[in-house]
């Protein structure tokens, strides 16, 4: 195990009804006039944006609200909120959404008290200073409510990039599950894919002696193996969604991914399918996961054989472990396709002909400087050849 230090202040309230208490928390973390971030119409429809403003309205909290994140939020949305921020002289910033949403709040919050421009963030300078965050959680997905990361695409050249830094991390999380009771089958599929990929981008790591962290990781991956079909099958049901949602915030606060390297090829590959074709993420996960896994198979056959053995209870082949290893792959793969996620490129709406263009941009686009992945370094030719495996 490497060395690390580990800083997760982020305070959470969770269950049934708890955005009721939305004024108390921004007040307790200093908050007197706040931005409220969301995305369309769903928080207007269910009530709860008009929940979140009379929580706010009894502390006598200020508020302005900026609506419209959409699924990859956008650079656009961001400036609005940062030139917004500043004239209203915003000192609390509150995202009442998903990942996108709470994503968007993050680079606001960054942008607001820096002199620059906030995408200089998302090309390798590390957040240090940032408004204070709260986020009310509409989707287990992305993880962004304890994280310190933010994923903004630029629409100057439609790059997906990430920022991170402890300064983004929420001050607060309300995390009701019952907030989530309303998304479609596809949607919460979605978020089940994400939270996997969040998981297996620590799982595939090159640090030896990492017990406890795998066998973490390996818990919420059998988590979300029992819960996925559970809450598909029955949308309302509030326990599986329960635990989904605990389980999206551990995959992704790095307590499962302290003391070892990680890996991010996935996600990697998956921005730009996103960033050019505006699939979901999840979805978009579904088909990279096996694509690249398949591809970097060779490299620790071993690693990817207790996976399928740990996980997805395969039996192991110990003349030939490459046979374990694949059948785990292929269960992933199963697992995915059987919740209702996409299985290739064409499913995603995605091109052959922009296999070049996509893999140069994700190896050499915005900071980067060729190679992705780490786990395994891959180069320009490595990440075309795993996008003609999605075919």
């Amino acid at each position: 195990m490497n060395n690390f230090t580990f800083y997760a202040p982020t305070c959470f309230v969770f269950g049934k009804d708890t955005e009721m208490e939305t004024g108390s928390y921004v007040k307790r973390f200093g908050g007197s006039k706040v931005l409220i971030h969301y995305g369309g119409g769903s928080v207007i429809r269910s009530g709860l944006l008009d929940r979140v403003k009379k929580s706010l309205e009894q502390e006598n909290i200020a508020y302005v609200e900026l609506g419209g994140v959409k699924p990859n939020p956008r650079s656009g949305l961001v400036y609005e909120g940062i030139e917004l921020g500043r004239k209203e002289q915003i000192d609390f910033i509150l995202a009442v959404g998903g990942g996108s949403t709470i994503d968007s709040a993050k680079a606001i919050a960054a942008g607001i008290p820096y002199d620059g421009d906030f995408w200089d963030y998302y090309e390798g300078k590390r957040v240090e200073e940032a408004l204070p965050i709260g986020t009310i959680l509409t989707i287990a997905a992305a993880g962004s409510e304890g994280s310190p990361d933010s994923v903004i695409t630029h629409e100057n050249g439609m790059l997906k990039r990430g920022a991170s830094g402890d300064a983004l991390r929420p001050k607060f999380s309300v995390l009701n599950p019952a907030l989530t009771q309303t998304l479609s089958p596809y949607q919460t599929a979605c978020g089940i894919t994400d939270i996997i990929a969040h998981l297996y981008e620590r799982y595939l790591t090159k640090t030896k002696e990492v017990e406890v962290t795998d066998r973490l990781i390996e818990a919420l991956l059998l988590t979300m193996a029992h819960e996925g079909p559970r809450v598909i099958e029955d949308p309302d049901n509030y326990e599986a969604r329960a635990n989904i949602m605990w389980a999206g915030m551990m995959a992704h606060n790095n307590a499962c991914g302290v003391g070892r390297t990680q890996d991010w090829a996935s996600h990697d590959i998956e921005h730009e399918l996103s960033a050019l074709y505006d699939c979901a993420h999840g979805a978009g996960l579904a088909v990279v996961m096996p694509a690249v896994f398949t591809y970097n198979m060779h490299h620790d056959v071993m690693r990817f054989a207790q996976a399928a053995v740990r996980v997805w209870g395969c039996q192991m082949d110990f003349a030939c472990p490459e046979n374990t290893a694949k059948a785990g792959i292929e269960a992933l793969r199963q697992f995915l396709i059987s919740i209702g996620m996409p299985k290739n490129f064409g499913e995603l709406g995605a091109k052959e002909e922009d296999i070049e263009k996509m893999a140069h941009t994700g190896c050499f686009g915005g900071a980067r400087e060729g190679t992705l992945g780490g786990f395994v370094s891959l180069d320009q030719k490595d990440v075309e050849n795993i996008y003609r495996l999605m075919l």
